[in-house]
C-alpha cells in the first residue's frame, strides 16, 4: 500500500549521521526540516548536502524545508544556569540584566517592557510557569509567580492572548533566507507571522535572494488565528504549519484541536498545503513505542486531511529516530484505510475558472469512476498535482516532471509521488509513451492497467495543462 500522508522529520544530533538518515528515508521520510534556530550557515549547507546524498542512494525524492527561527522572545541566562520560582514569589524580568539570579533575569527581547501592562499574564517555558505582571518600572517588569517551577537559560516567553509586537522576520531570518536560497531549499517556514504582510515580505525576500522556494506560515500567535487574519495569511503563502506548541500557550491548549481542524480544512479549501506539528510522538524521544494517545493524535491529523505530519525532537534528539519514522508511517497507513471517498459530493458548489484546474478536476472524476490504477500529471510547475491532491479520489497521483525544483515541491503533497522524467521530445504521443514506460520501470502499474494522463500543449509551458487522455497500459 502506498502511503498518502507525508512525513516531515527534523534533522539534529540523533539524525546527522548519513547512515541513520538513509535508514530514516527508507523508513518513510519525505521532507527533512532544517531548524535554523540551531547551528551556523555552513552547518545547514552541509546537512542539506548529506540529505541529498542519502536521498540519492535510496532513490527517493526528499524535499528540504528551512525553518526560520523568528523573534527570540526568551529570558536571558542565569548565573547558575537556572533558578526555581515559588508560587507567590516576586520576580523581575529586566531587559538590562546580564546574568540572572533568584530575583531577576534578563530578556533577549528588549522591547517586552513596552508590550506589557499591569494585569498581563506571561507564560514561560511553554506555559509551565505563569507570571502576573504587577507594574513596569523603566526596563523592569515586576511580576508575581502564579505557578512556579524550574526556570533555566533561554526559556521562551508568551503573552496570554497574544499582543507581543516582535516582528516575524528578524535580521537573522533575513540572512538565513539568503543561506536557504544558496542551499536550494524547497520550502521556507516563517515563524510567528501575525498577518499576511509578514508572509508577503518573506516571499519578497526569498525571490530577491534568487530562490523559488514555497512559503509555509507557522501559525503560533493568537493574532494569526483570528478569522480574517487566518484566511488572509493562507491566501498569501503556499502552506500552513499547525505549530501546536506556542499556539497552545497563547490561546490555551483546549482551543488547539478545533483550530487544527479548521486550519487543515481551510488550507484544502484554498488549495494550500497543511503540516501538523509538535509533540506528535513525543514519548518516543526516550521510548521505543508511542503512547496510545499519540497514535490517536497522528491518526486524527491524517483523517483531518493534513498533507504531512511532522517529527521534531523525536528525530532531532531522540533515541529512536528510525523507529519513530517507521511507527508514524504505519499509523498513517492504517488511518488511511478508513478514508471515506466522497469525490462527487466534494465537487458540489465548486466552480473552476482556469482551464488547467478544470482538467485536473476532470482527471480525478474520470479516474475515480473508471477505477483507474493511477493519475499521471505531466507537469512543469506542479500546480496540476497540487489541485488533484486537494480532493480524495482513492487513486494514486504521480507527478512526472523534468524540473528538479518541482520534484521537491510535490514531495510534500498528500497523495502525490513525484518522479523525474526528462522531457526528451516535443512530440506529444512520444511523451505519453515515455510516461507509460516510466511508470512501468518504477513498477507502479502493469500492462493492461487503465491510467488517466493530463498534459499541456504546447509542451513544456508552465500552467498550460489543457488536455486529458485515458489509456490502457501497452496501448498508448
Amino acid at each position: 500500500m502506498q502511503r498518502h500522508t507525508k512525513i516531515v522529520a527534523t534533522l539534529g544530533p540523533s539524525s546527522n549521521d548519513p547512515e541513520v538518515l538513509e535508514r530514516m528515508i527508507r523508513a518513510g521520510v519525505d521532507v527533512v526540516r532544517l531548524n535554523f534556530s540551531h547551528g551556523k550557515a555552513e552547518d545547514h549547507i552541509n546537512r542539506a548536502n548529506i540529505v541529498r546524498e542519502a536521498a540519492r542512494r535510496v532513490g527517493k525524492q526528499v524535499a528540504i524545508l528551512a525553518d526560520l527561527q523568528g523573534p527570540k522572545i526568551r529570558v536571558g541566562k542565569f548565573e547558575n544556569g537556572k533558578t526555581f520560582l515559588e508560587k507567590g514569589q516576586k520576580f523581575i524580568l529586566d531587559s538590562d540584566c546580564e546574568l540572572g539570579n533568584d530575583e531577576r533575569v534578563g530578556l533577549d527581547y528588549k522591547d517586552l517592557p513596552k508590550d506589557v501592562r499591569p494585569g498581563t499574564i506571561l507564560l514561560l517555558n511553554d506555559g509551565a510557569i505563569v507570571l502576573d505582571v504587577e507594574r513596569i518600572i523603566g526596563n523592569e517588569i515586576h511580576t508575581t509567580v502564579r505557578f512556579g517551577g524550574e526556570l533555566s537559560n533561554n526559556k521562551g516567553i508568551n503573552q496570554k492572548g497574544g499582543g507581543l509586537t516582535a516582528p516575524a522576520l528578524t535580521a537573522k531570518d533575513m540572512e538565513d533566507i539568503k543561506t536557504a536560497a544558496q542551499m536550494g531549499v524547497d520550502y521556507v517556514a516563517v515563524s510567528f507571522p501575525k498577518t499576511s504582510a509578514d508572509m508577503y515580505m518573506a516571499r519578497t525576500l526569498i525571490r530577491s535572494a534568487g530562490s523559488q522556494a514555497l512559503t509555509i506560515a507557522k501559525i503560533e500567535r493568537t493574532e494569526a488565528v483570528e478569522p480574517e487574519n487566518l484566511r488572509e495569511i493562507l491566501e498569501s503563502c503556499d502552506g500552513v504549519m499547525v505549530a501546536r506548541g506556542d499556539l497552545a500557550v497563547e490561546v490555551g491548549e483546549a482551543a488547539v484541536p478545533a483550530l487544527q481542524k479548521k486550519m487543515i480544512r481551510l488550507a484544502r479549501e484554498l488549495n494550500k498545503i497543511a503540516i501538523t506539528a509538535t509533540q506528535m510522538m513525543e514519548s518516543m524521544i526516550s521510548s521505543p513505542v508511542p503512547t496510545r494517545a499519540e497514535v490517536s493524535d497522528v491518526a486524527n491529523a491524517v483523517l483531518d486531511g493534513t498533507d504531512a505530519v511532522m517529527l521534531s525532537a523525536e528525530t532531532a534528539a531522540g533515541k529512536f529516530p528510525v523507529e519513530v519514522v517507521e511507527t508514524m508511517a504505519r499509523i498513517c497507513e492504517e488511518a488511511e484505510k478508513s478514508f471515506p471517498v466522497t469525490l462527487d459530493q466534494d465537487f458540489l458548489n465548486r466552480t473552476f475558472t482556469r482551464i488547467d484546474q478544470s482538467i485536473a478536476m476532470a482527471a480525478l472524476f474520470t479516474a475515480y469512476h473508471m477505477g483507474a490504477k493511477a493519475i499521471v500529471a505531466l507537469t512543469e510547475s506542479g500546480s496540476t498535482a497540487l489541485w488533484m491532491s486537494r480532493l480524495r479520489a482513492g487513486v494514486p497521483i504521480y507527478a512526472l516532471t523534468s524540473q528538479e525544483s518541482t520534484l521537491g515541491k510535490c514531495a510534500l503533497l498528500r497523495d502525490v509521488q513525484p518522479i523525474l522524467m526528462p522531457r526528451i521530445t516535443d512530440d506529444r504521443e512520444r511523451l505519453l509513451r515515455e510516461a507509460e514506460q516510466t511508470l512501468l520501470r518504477h513498477k507502479l502499474v502493469q500492462r493492461g492497467d487503465v491510467i488517466v494522463i493530463t498534459v499541456g500543449e504546447p509542451l513544456g509551458q508552465s500552467g498550460g495543462t489543457n488536455s486529458l487522455k485515458v489509456v490502457r497500459i501497452g496501448e498508448v
